[in-house]
């Protein structure tokens, strides 16, 4: 138990000054080295695989993103805009403009 507090210890605090001092911490030779491969736009041997299948983003699913949120909007700012008179923080003139 105490070997592996001292271990535990020893193994922060080489970590952590690391950066700070000169000492050369030396990584296990067991790790393993991930090649990396990117299925989405090359396959296995090396080619280039052909474009996806484009879904056009129509007028009706554009209308269905837009009109409630921006209902919502506006919900949004008659209400703050209500609460800002209501405290008398912002109060618009009524300018008679009869010249």
């Amino acid at each position: 138990m105490a070997t592996a507090v001292l271990w535990l210890s020893r193994n922060l605090v080489s970590r952590n000054t690391g950066v700070v001092s000169r000492n050369i911490v030396l990584k296990p030779s067991n790790t393993t080295r991930l090649n990396q491969c990117r299925n989405a736009v090359s396959t296995a041997n090396g080619g280039v695989q052909p474009k996806p299948d484009k879904i056009s983003f129509g007028l009706i699913r554009m209308t269905a993103v837009v009109i409630p949120f921006l209902y919502v909007g506006t919900l949004i700012s008659k209400n703050f805009a209500a609460l800002l008179e209501e405290h008398d923080i912002f109060v618009p003139e009524d300018d008679d403009d009869d010249d």
